[in-house]
């Protein structure tokens, strides 16, 4: 079945979140462009995504359980579970090497809330942070959870695989890579040719909702659950 997706949506949570993404307006906008499975992929931190997965199921819109890792080598890796415990036992993890205290008044805040939009209190980490961990630790470490890693906007010239290491290391477990809303994958391969080897997907990395995106990305999907698209990515 082909399945219009969204796989990169910040909440509140992100210190570059807007105040507005909000578990029920994030689900809410989703609904209403007609998206059929989102992804919640806060920075370093995965404490949102319990309320938009309920939110999810009453709305009968599929949510991904997931996380945007920043490696030590300022690569973001979009990290992608099974189920709300698979990626709260790999924040855990991600949580040991995440140094740092926020600073609100510089980053933001960092919003935790329930699926009622209630805010249950604020993480005091730099989520904004790099993790003491190297890209092939952080993929190690979620595959051994049973996740998928997909490296996140390999096209832009900052936070890349591609722009901060030149390539994909060979032998990681990664079948998928994202290319931002506008990028150009025609030019991407022609400058990579190891990119022809992976599934490109495109995301929004919405920070505000009204960067979520319409039905304009979509995946062919076996089963229409966070399985079925597990299974792709």
């Amino acid at each position: 079945m082909r399945i219009a997706v969204d796989l990169h949506i910040h909440s509140a949570l992100s210190p570059c979140g807007d105040s507005d993404m909000t578990p029920n307006n994030i689900v809410n906008m989703a609904c209403l462009k007609d998206l059929d499975a989102i992804a919640v992929t806060d920075h370093n931190s995965a404490e949102n995504v319990e309320a938009v997965m309920k939110l999810g199921i009453e709305k009968g819109i599929i949510v991904l359980p997931g996380m945007e890792v920043q490696s030590r080598e300022e690569v973001h890796l979009l990290c992608y579970f099974a189920s709300p415990d698979r990626v709260l036992a790999f924040q855990e993890g991600i949580y040991e090497h995440l140094k740092g205290k926020n600073r609100p008044d510089f980053f933001g805040q960092q919003v935790i809330m329930d699926e009622k939009d209630r805010v249950k209190g604020f993480n005091d980490r730099l989520l904004i942070g790099s993790v003491e961990l190297s890209v092939e630790q952080i993929v190690n470490m979620a595959t051994s959870l049973g996740g998928r890693v997909v490296p996140a906007h390999i096209d832009r010239k900052t936070y890349s695989i591609i722009s901060n290491l030149g390539f994909i290391p060979p032998g990681l477990d990664i079948k998928s890579v994202e290319v931002s809303k506008r990028g150009s994958v025609a030019g991407l391969l022609r400058q990579y040719s190891q990119l022809k080897g992976y599934r490109i997907i495109h995301s929004s990395d919405a920070h505000r909702l009204g960067d979520i995106l319409e039905r304009e990305f979509f995946v062919e999907v076996k089963e229409v659950s966070v399985s079925g698209i597990l299974a792709q990515l």
